[in-house]
């Protein structure tokens, strides 16, 4: 994911790293200069250049999305899978969403759990994170989609859009996103 590569970023002290960190250490939010650097030093290494890539969660606006093919122009974007989910689904996902405190293993509640919960891998304590309520889910669909409409729009004007049903159990979305990107190969 894109948060792995900024937080490798700083933990490597690269010099983006450097200046990610200033920021964040500030309160605010990384700028999409910052990221796209960081993404794209991240494609320039060899496994992205042999393999290929899979962004996720990135880019999230259509100006992130021109910057990043203006810097991928080497390395292009074949397609953008478009994981379609009805927001009631997505809330309730996220609802029941939880987490280790202590190592982050991550877990979903079903309302039988016991009380208090602790985790199978090392015993912390089962938690709610704190953007996982249900005002904080509907705040960030709600920049999700106002963010994300413009984007889907671009990247189909473009021929790279694919939209995939995510409803279903694991499995069934990971076999049709398997075929979607085998259908582009």
């Amino acid at each position: 994911s894109t948060g792995d590569m900024l937080r490798a970023a700083v933990r490597e002290g690269t010099e983006l790293g450097k200046m990610a960190k200033a920021v964040i250490d500030s309160g605010s939010l990384v700028g999409d200069d910052i990221m796209v650097g960081i993404i794209t030093e991240r494609l320039d290494q060899d496994d992205a250049r042999v393999r290929g890539y899979i962004l996720d969660g990135f880019p999230r606006t259509v100006a992130q999305a021109v910057s990043l093919d203006a810097v991928a122009a080497k390395r292009p974007i074949d397609m953008v899978i478009d994981l379609d989910v009805p927001r009631g689904l997505v809330l309730s996902r996220l609802s029941a969403r939880r987490m280790c405190r202590d190592c982050a293993a991550n877990y979903q509640a079903t309302g039988n759990e016991p009380q208090p919960w602790t985790c199978e891998n090392c015993g912390g304590d089962v938690v709610q994170r704190d953007d996982d309520t249900p005002d904080a889910i509907n705040r960030r669909l709600d920049l999700y989609e106002s963010q994300t409409q413009p984007l889907i729009e671009f990247y189909g004007s473009t021929g790279r859009l694919v939209t995939v049903d995510g409803v279903g159990a694991p499995d069934e979305v990971f076999e049709r996103l398997t075929r979607a990107v085998e259908q582009r190969r």
